[in-house]
């Protein structure tokens, strides 16, 4: 494509912490709508285009300097939207809407969707239901702290997802717990975040309750709803592994109103006002908690299972195409997902060691309702499971008439697969 053409065409931002598979379904979705991307990805400036896709070579951490870098890059190749892939790139792709004027979530609401006590305090100052909580240093004596009271969890303030949530049922166990988070916050892989988190902890109430996820975005500080995921397998801890997303949801519709409504006030107590929101809700019996709230899409690979009706010229949109559309103002009101039932399975680690091979993934496949089974994690990998696990072995997508049998269809397609996983080698 040349650059005159480029030059009449939309362009949108894509900040992401590395390349891969949600990059090039944005290229394809790009492609399918007329518009052109730039990239913005955390990688060694000092290289010269090493993936040749033209990126602006930013650091994370570095927020004055990555900003800087974007917008000098925006005077030759303008911007008409900014999206943001992962936790890590928010609070960048906030500040960067705002200095080009574009539309976008405000950087105050994105640095409390990636802060879990400024979340929540967003939330109770707005007097949203929240479990009792309180921050603390990670080397505090937990256990001895008065404000403590039992089931509780303990979590870090910046990892997102479950990584290092353990929940606690006595005072030994919360000692266990915080022993045992505070060595996952002291690795260097962690350390490497630099988020400035990694010494913080947090300490709150466990909330009984099923839990769902709720994808939707924000136009204008209204909420527009894409699905209600139920999370079929119980969450009650010591570790909190997702593993079933699947649409639509089991609830009856009175409740779906409520947890729709409860993110909606959530979104609004943060201040989100532009963009993709992807939420963690429990619906006790007192209340619907919302636990997390991103001002990003839903992560990686899982974004395949939801398509959607209603944009010209597109048969299956996929969540890139309404996402893309959405960035540059365009009105997609009237977009919706398809009316049959997905799901996902996060295919769960099953012991730490290193990945030698995964065998039945044609047996798999075969399972009827069963659409691809990709397994992301390579040969020779060290594996880790929660707390610890920064990533699933992969996933199983699904699609049938009810939720119910793609459910049982993710299910009897894991049954076949089986993981040969050596000891790991010890470190002397």
């Amino acid at each position: 494509m040349s650059d005159s053409q480029n030059s009449v065409m939309p362009r949108v931002l894509i900040l992401s912490t590395t390349t891969g598979y949600q990059l090039r379904s944005f290229g394809d979705a790009a492609e399918r709508a007329g518009m052109a991307l730039m990239f913005a990805t955390d990688r060694c400036h000092q290289l010269d285009d090493p993936w040749r896709d033209d990126a602006v070579a930013i650091r994370f951490h570095e927020e004055e300097a990555s900003l800087h870098a974007i917008v000098k890059a925006a005077r030759t190749r303008p911007l008409d939207g900014v999206i943001a892939l992962g936790d890590r790139p928010v609070v960048l792709a906030a500040r960067t809407a705002q200095a080009l004027g574009l539309r976008g979530h405000s950087p105050v609401a994105a640095a409390a969707s990636v802060n879990k006590s400024l979340f929540k305090s967003a939330l109770a100052n707005r007097g949203l239901p929240v479990p009792w909580f309180f921050e603390t240093r990670s080397d505090a004596k937990v256990s001895t702290d008065r404000r403590v009271q039992y089931p509780c969890v303990i979590k870090p303030i910046g990892l997102s997802g479950s990584r290092g949530v353990m929940r606690a049922n006595t005072p030994a166990e919360l000692d266990a717990a915080a022993q045992r988070l505070r060595a996952l916050l002291s690795r260097k892989d962690v350390r490497a975040i630099r988020s400035g988190l990694e010494d913080t902890i947090l300490i709150e109430g466990f909330i009984s309750g099923r839990e769902f996820a709720i994808e939707g975005v924000m136009t204008a500080g209204i909420l527009q709803t894409f699905a209600i995921f139920d999370k079929p397998d119980p969450l009650d801890g010591p570790f909190f592994e997702e593993t079933i997303y699947v649409t639509p949801s089991s609830l009856d519709r009175e409740t779906q109103k409520a947890v729709v409504a409860q993110v909606a006030s959530a979104a609004a107590a943060l201040g989100l006002e532009h963009g993709p929101i992807h939420a963690e809700c429990r619906v006790s019996t007192d209340a619907v908690y919302i636990l997390e709230m991103a001002a990003r899409p839903i992560g990686g690979l899982c974004s395949k299972v939801l398509r959607f009706d209603g944009i010209p010229g597109v048969r299956v949109a996929s969540l890139e195409d309404v996402l893309l559309r959405h960035a540059v103002g365009e009105n997609i009101s009237s977009v919706a997902r398809e009316s049959a039932a997905a799901g996902v399975m996060m295919i769960p680690i099953p012991r730490k060691g290193i990945l030698k091979r995964v065998h039945g993934i044609e047996q798999a496949s075969a399972v009827p309702g069963v659409e691809e089974v990709r397994i992301t994690a390579k040969a020779d990998q060290l594996l880790e499971p929660l707390p610890e696990a920064g990533s699933y072995l992969g996933f199983v997508f699904a699609r049938g008439s009810e939720p119910s049998r793609v459910v049982r269809s993710l299910k009897d397609a894991h049954a076949h697969l089986r993981f040969e996983v050596a000891a790991p080698i010890a470190v002397i």
